[in-house]
């Protein structure tokens, strides 16, 4: 069926309802990043990657690649609503400042500067556990920045420049307070059989993350944002997509919990549970979007194995 012209698209703000303005020469088999660029000619602060458009004013957002059609414009006069995202920041960019933060803060705290502890806390021995907890953190943050520049492809460019803040607030903040306690001279490190039986969890679930990671790279072709069911590939270490959706973030937690146990830190632990709320909610999240739109999905759970 040949694409019927649209002679006028009204835009209304999302927040107030109120009229934004009249997009016209739209037809419908026009895209909705196609509206976002016309109204960004009408109105130059709302670049495309700030806006979200919407069918009604509390619905949610429509995807770039969806036509008018697909999402049921098709009368010659029609309306859509547009929500400004307000100013937007590169994803990579976020992510490189989020994890940079915490690799240079610990390393820093490391090495007891007599800020935080006086000036002969640097001549005091530093114990294994602690050492050995330095490598993990700095292996943890170095994998992840890279991971960010040439695994992750992301399925949005932007996110909201009050995220880059929030986040870096809360990975600084918490690598301050962990490496403040971990590195203390007075820090009672745990038995040696409890650093290396919890270190060596760590380091497999560290391979286990990055194993996850590479097989979600290679299930959206690059330059796409497609989305398919992921599955175990010849790696053991995904055999996990068997039992949950987002075994990365099972991963991520298992390994702050092995981090929490070999150092016996509070901190740490505080760290660890504050984490797994935060990815508890993006798997969940996940998860039912993957049950919404793969109709054979697999029976799986969210982020832990047979219980959430």
């Amino acid at each position: 069926m040949a694409a019927m012209e649209i002679e006028k698209l009204d835009i209304y703000n999302a927040k107030s309802g109120k009229f934004v303005t009249s997009l016209y020469g739209l037809k419908t088999s026009s895209s909705v990043l196609d509206v976002k660029h016309s109204i960004n000619l009408q109105k130059s602060v709302l670049k495309p990657e700030r806006q979200e458009v919407r069918l009604e004013q509390k619905g949610k957002g429509l995807k770039d690649e969806e036509t008018l059609a697909d999402v049921g414009v098709k009368e010659k006069e029609a309306k859509l609503y547009v929500k400004d995202l307000g100013p937007q920041m590169g994803w990579s960019t976020v992510f490189l400042c989020e994890y940079a933060g915490p690799l240079f803060i610990y390393l820093w705290v490391y090495h007891r500067p007599w800020l935080l502890y006086g000036e002969e806390a640097a001549s005091k021995p530093v114990s294994l556990c602690a050492q050995l907890a330095a490598g993990c953190w700095t292996v943890h943050y170095a994998k992840r920045l890279v991971e960010t520049k040439v695994v992750h492809r992301f399925s949005h460019a932007t996110m909201p420049l009050f995220n880059l803040f929030k986040n870096c607030t809360y990975y600084w903040g918490f690598s301050a307070y962990v490496a403040y306690h971990i590195n203390h001279p007075l820090f009672t490190p745990p038995p040696l059989f409890q650093t290396y039986t919890a270190l060596a969890a760590f380091v497999v679930c560290e391979l286990g993350n990055l194993s996850i990671h590479l097989a979600l790279r290679n299930l959206r072709p690059p330059g796409t944002k497609e989305r398919r069911v992921p599955y175990p590939d010849s790696n053991p270490l995904t055999m996990l997509f068997n039992a949950v959706s987002c075994p990365n973030y099972t991963y991520e937690v298992g390994a702050w919990v092995s981090f929490t146990i070999m150092t016996q830190c509070l901190p740490a632990g505080m760290f660890a549970l504050c984490g797994f709320y935060q990815m508890a909610m993006w798997a969940m999240g996940k998860h039912r979007n993957y049950r919404k739109d793969f109709k054979n999905y697999p029976n799986r759970k969210a982020i832990i194995p047979f219980l959430l």
